[in-house]
């Protein structure tokens, strides 16, 4: 951390593109509202094929595993790998220029999904709305950190997290409403179109923040390299702990989550429009509450003692492990509803402040990059290997159990997911000295 110190260079962090004034309430609520909405075209886009995905299945006559290949692996490969380098660009450019173009690109590729002709084609549109996704959070997790002071960041990344669980709801019930009056096909038009005019209204009203707002002239002019930047993030082993808790809790999130419709179709017998309320609300509904109600405890905690940023997630996880069971295993609906609604939103607490808390650890102008490589591993354990594996599993335990192959599948990977909250109760035994290390190395780059 000490091959570009930050005093080298007088020119702002920004390059000239940041708004170097103050910023009223106004603009930075409306900042955080709109990169939230870019945020639930995220999820909108990326899960629209979840509540789909049995009646593509049916049409292209695809296996489960086939199905986790589209709905994980295939979209998290490109996501995870194209996420480092457009942070590293975040770090140096205009991060609303590019939010605004990766909105663009991931909802071009979204409505061009609804043209698939085979699984080959359908797997080449994910890929490309995986390649515009990886534009989409780190510069805007970097840009939050520059509207928001550091006591009030978990709650607007919670606000902001909370985006993807609006967006599931509104995939699953635009998904479902559209795919019964007009097919699946036009599903994908319909949610991937009215983005790419979104990108256009977010390019032309939404303000790039000045880098470093709220850390001091040092700290905001500081530009380290690709390599320093991940020597330093070697030093931290709390943001490891964090980066593995947070894959594994995705691993059951989306495993479990992705594979929950066709679930509630093939034990519950749900279809259609009921399908798409009941995992609405049990699903995206949830997850809003979850993610919003992490932020602002953690925050609330957090200032008696930062260990809470992560205490919090651990003691969630916790709590809805042993309520997965019944939920999974139970032969009434109107019970497992219920239970989908808490175990939910308990283990949707986790978002918020592991992103607080890993920007609290670095310098301004290594937040972008270290958010992506924090989604690097989030993402290639959650989104690449949870919906697989749990497609590999109810294609094995189908052979065996017939209908119920999936009900089991489920159980195996959530059982995999319970244990990320060991990393966070480790990753909070770390964080006391990895602040203080912080220092030191900040202190050193002067």
């Amino acid at each position: 951390m000490t091959q570009s110190s930050p005093g080298e260079s007088g020119a702002s962090s920004n390059s000239g593109e940041g708004d170097s004034g103050e910023l009223s309430a106004g603009v930075t609520r409306y900042a955080l509202g709109m990169l939230t909405l870019a945020y639930a075209f995220n999820f909108i886009d990326r899960q629209i094929l979840v509540i789909l995905q049995q009646s593509i299945k049916d049409e292209m006559g695809l296996m489960d595993w086939q199905l986790g290949l589209l709905s994980g692996f295939a979209f998290a490969l490109v996501y995870v790998s194209a996420g480092i380098p457009i942070a590293y660009w975040a770090d140096r450019g205009n991060r609303r220029n590019i939010i605004a173009i990766a909105v663009t690109v991931w909802s071009g590729m979204t409505a061009l999904s609804g043209f698939a002709q085979n699984f080959g084609q359908l797997l080449m549109a994910r890929v490309g709305v995986g390649l515009g996704e990886a534009g989409g959070s780190p510069p805007a997790h970097a840009m939050i950190s520059d509207y928001f002071p550091p006591e009030r960041r978990a709650s607007a990344l919670g606000f902001y997290s909370a985006g993807l669980h609006f967006g599931i709801v509104l995939g699953f019930l635009i998904g479902a409403v559209i795919e019964e009056m007009l097919g699946w096909r036009a599903a994908f038009m319909a949610v991937g179109l009215p983005g790419v005019v979104f990108a256009l209204v977010f390019f032309f009203t939404v303000k790039e923040p000045e880098r470093g707002r709220f850390d001091g002239a040092d700290a905001a002019s500081y530009k380290p390299t690709l390599g320093e930047t991940f020597r330093v993030l070697v030093e931290f082993r709390s943001f490891w702990c964090i980066a593995v808790g947070c894959g594994l809790t995705a691993f059951g999130g989306y495993g479990v989550g992705n594979f929950l419709p066709p679930f509630m179709e093939r034990t519950h017998e749900l279809t259609g429009l009921t399908l798409g309320i009941v995992m609405a609300i049990g699903g995206g509904g949830a997850g809003l509450f979850g993610t919003l109600m992490g932020g602002r405890i953690s925050d609330s905690l957090g200032t008696r003692d930062r260990r809470w940023y992560l205490w919090l997630p651990a003691i969630a996880g916790t709590m809805a492990f042993p309520l997965i069971i019944p939920m999974l295993l139970w032969g009434d609906v109107m019970v497992v509803v219920p239970l989908m609604v808490v175990v939910t939103a308990l283990t949707n607490t986790y978002l918020g402040p592991c992103l607080a808390t890993c920007h609290a650890l670095v310098p301004p102008s290594m937040r972008a990059l270290t958010s992506a490589i924090l989604f690097f591993v989030l993402n290639l354990i959650g989104l690449g290997m949870g919906p697989l594996t749990a497609g590999l599993l109810s294609d094995h335990f189908t052979e065996l159990y017939g209908v119920d192959g999936l009900r089991y599948a489920l159980l195996c990977v959530a059982t995999i997911s319970a244990t990320g909250v060991f990393m966070f109760v480790l990753g909070a035994k770390y964080l006391p000295g990895d602040f203080e290390r912080r220092e030191r190395l900040l202190a050193e780059s002067r």
